[in-house]
């Protein structure tokens, strides 16, 4: 059990969890759990790190089938610019691994921000704490758990 299923279960929330065979040698991560469960790739969401005028970390959720705007990040957070973190410096704020990083049950309660094409699914699927584990939930339900405001942050 991880971290973020622990964190799903204490809050009530209803989940679903899928794991399937995680390959070491896969350069994307979000992609591997697309093809590895047949899903969307506009319905599984990748977390990001992104560290704001250099000082804060963020974190941000968008579709696998987009990237991370980092201007729109910015603007979102108030910030003047946003640089993807060093995975370093993700791992030791959320208490994951890269690849694993999951938007709930994080060490650190960072400000976090879901893309808006999120609204539009009835469930999506993000991290579940280790590579090889999603977990399907209501969006709503990740934006409550985790705080999260909903911004257009992906670029196509």
């Amino acid at each position: 059990m991880t971290p973020a299923i622990r964190r799903l279960e204490q809050a009530g929330v209803a989940f679903a969890v899928h794991e399937y065979a995680h390959d070491p040698e896969t350069p994307a991560y979000g992609q591997e759990a697309v093809e590895a469960l047949g899903l969307s790739p506009d319905a599984v969401f990748k977390t990001l790190l992104a560290r704001l005028d250099g000082q804060r970390l963020a974190v941000a959720i968008v579709p696998v089938s987009a990237s991370l705007d980092l201007k729109a990040l910015a603007r979102a957070a108030g910030a003047k610019k946003a640089a993807m973190a060093e995975a370093a410096d993700a791992q030791r704020a959320t208490g994951y691994v890269v690849g694993g990083i999951s938007p709930l049950g994080q060490k650190q309660r960072l400000a976090t921000f879901l893309d808006a094409s999120a609204e539009t699914l009835g469930r999506l699927h993000v991290s579940g704490g280790r590579r090889g584990l999603e977990i399907a939930l209501a969006p709503a339900d990740l934006q409550r758990l985790t705080g999260a405001r909903l911004v257009t942050i992906a670029r196509r």
